[in-house]
């Protein structure tokens, strides 16, 4: 098949500003392609420090330096460099591809429009703020960037099929238009041989004692006050054990004020180094995902790579992904559910370990090089002239 020539525009990457989980999603696609042997220049924003174009993994990166009082001012200008960028690179040849991730490069695409355009849809504003329509600017402001964004593009994508729903719910997106392709992984990034016990030890952690885990932004939207509330119920139960939350995010301090009343029961790591993270990930014991909105939950992924049980919340991507009671458990978006759940588990734990195995069986079909290849498809489909071509 011909190679293509596919332009990213993305805030993050795992190479310049890494903000979430999109940083990793749109870094690993794009090493996808590139192994897929397809040439992938990928416009971001970058730290002042770092060169202006540099190469990783065989994806070229084109990085920008905004500024703006607020994050609908500062996408703004992101959006304006990045298409300076990309029209002196698109001198040294024609794209085929331009994939546009999220609202923040909406600008970008509306200077590109007449070009070969996809969009993908990783979250929505409605979703983020709680599925509650907000009245504050910013809100209104992205929001009506997601709907001109839907409108101008070619093709869109969906990392799921409820956030497929949504989008096409907020936004009037006809079928035809649209499609899912979820998330990826690489499994083996995330498996590694430890010694369970001697990790527990270096958190202070009796080997004996099990542990939960929350890997996350510690935000209203991933529901790390939903577990915490779920903490005594837990503890009741199962007096030794203790939670470990990996991440930081605006909700840190409010946490941390709150966990006083555990003692050393739960701990707020913030952001841990990669390999630290993989390290910690597989000797916990249990994941807890406790999201309120959840798109797709790359966090489900990494738990099974890790062969790793988990306790989620029945929503979005981890309610599609996740066959209930075979590899997690699924709870209702409460503490009082997340306590019972994680009890269930703690409870019986060759029946979690069960899980963790069921779950690694299940990632064939969510690894990179079957996404890239989808993907591809959507950038083949382009160059279609046909108003109703169903991908």
């Amino acid at each position: 098949m011909e190679t293509l020539r596919i332009a990213f525009f993305c805030w993050e990457s795992l190479y310049s500003v890494r903000v979430g989980g999109l940083s990793m999603a749109s870094t690993n696609l794009a090493e996808s392609l590139v192994k897929e042997q397809h040439e992938v220049h990928f416009f971001t924003p970058g730290l002042k420090t770092q060169k202006k174009i540099t190469e990783k993994k065989g994806v070229f990166y084109h990085r920008c330096y905004p500024s703006g009082s607020n994050i609908v001012e500062y996408c703004k200008d992101m959006s304006l460099q990045m298409v300076e960028d990309y029209l002196r690179e698109e001198k040294s040849g024609k794209f085929d591809a331009l994939h546009f991730h999220d609202w923040h490069p909406t600008e970008a695409l509306h200077l590109l429009q007449d070009r070969p355009t996809a969009l993908t849809f990783h979250s929505t504003e409605y979703g983020r703020n709680g599925n509650a329509f907000g009245d504050w600017w910013e809100f209104r402001e992205i929001s009506g960037k997601e709907w001109y964004a839907a409108l101008i593009c070619k093709r869109i994508t969906t990392i799921s099929q409820s956030l497929r729903n949504e989008a096409m719910w907020l936004y009037y997106i006809p079928e035809w238009k649209i499609k899912v392709v979820p998330n990826g992984i690489d499994p083996e990034k995330f498996r590694i041989d430890i010694d369970a016990g001697k990790v527990k030890k270096d958190y202070g952690v009796n080997p004996l004692e099990p542990i939960v885990f929350y890997m996350g932004r510690l935000v209203y939207q991933k529901g790390p006050d939903l577990l915490l509330d779920a903490v005594p119920k837990i503890l009741e139960n199962q007096p030794n054990a203790k939670f470990l939350f990996a991440g930081d995010g605006d909700m840190r301090s409010y946490l941390d004020n709150r966990a006083r009343n555990f003692g050393d029961s739960v701990r707020f790591l913030g952001y841990l180094p990669d390999m630290e993270f993989v390290r910690l990930l597989n000797a916990v014991d249990l994941v807890a995902i406790p999201s309120r909105n959840e798109p797709f939950g790359l966090v489900l992924l990494e738990a099974w790579s890790a062969k790793k049980g988990v306790v989620a919340t029945e929503i979005g991507g981890l309610a599609e992904n996740i066959n209930n009671f075979v590899d997690g458990v699924k709870v209702h978006v409460s503490p009082d559910s997340i306590a019972w759940g994680v009890n269930y588990c703690l409870n019986d734990p060759v029946f979690m370990k069960d899980m963790g195995i069921k779950g690694w069986e299940k990632l064939g079909k969510f690894r990179w090089e079957n996404i890239a290849k989808e993907m591809v498809r959507v950038y083949r489909s382009l160059s279609e002239t046909s108003g109703d071509y169903i991908i």
